[in-house]
């Protein structure tokens, strides 16, 4: 299973378990992050698009840490001039940890489940005030 989502003006190609490099993000280490702009969804044999986006889809993950990329050199030069200028640059970037995809069926079954639990409970504790 895998999801295409965008982020910080670009797309990315996630699935669970990837780590990936993204712009930097507002949130600190440790945190969960979550991810609503779903692109596409593919699950099996499933492919799933949206229209932008795909409704009832998040990317979850994990902020592993914080951190600089590596140093490119942009070096102004003009002919005959005398005219020269380096400059160095590192762009900043986010490790995120891709924990999982919820599609809209797994939030619907788990909805789902939820509340049978709840009516389970329920039904039992009338038994119990029934039968004290």
């Amino acid at each position: 299973m895998y999801a295409i989502i965008e982020s910080c003006g670009k797309q990315y190609k996630v699935a669970e378990g990837d780590v990936v490099f993204f712009e930097k993000l507002d949130t600190d280490e440790g945190k969960k992050v979550t991810f609503d702009k779903v692109v596409l969804v593919s699950e099996e044999k499933k492919v799933e698009v949206g229209a932008p986006y795909v409704k009832g889809v998040k990317v979850e993950g994990k902020v592993v840490e914080h951190g600089k990329g590596k140093k490119i050199i942009v070096y102004k030069y003009k002919a005959k001039k005398n005219y020269r200028r380096t400059q160095g640059h590192r762009q900043p970037f986010t490790k995120v940890e891709i924990t999982k995809i919820v599609t809209a069926k797994a939030t619907a079954a788990k909805a789902e489940e939820t509340k049978t639990t709840t009516t389970k409970k329920a039904s039992t504790s009338k038994k119990e005030k029934v039968e004290a």
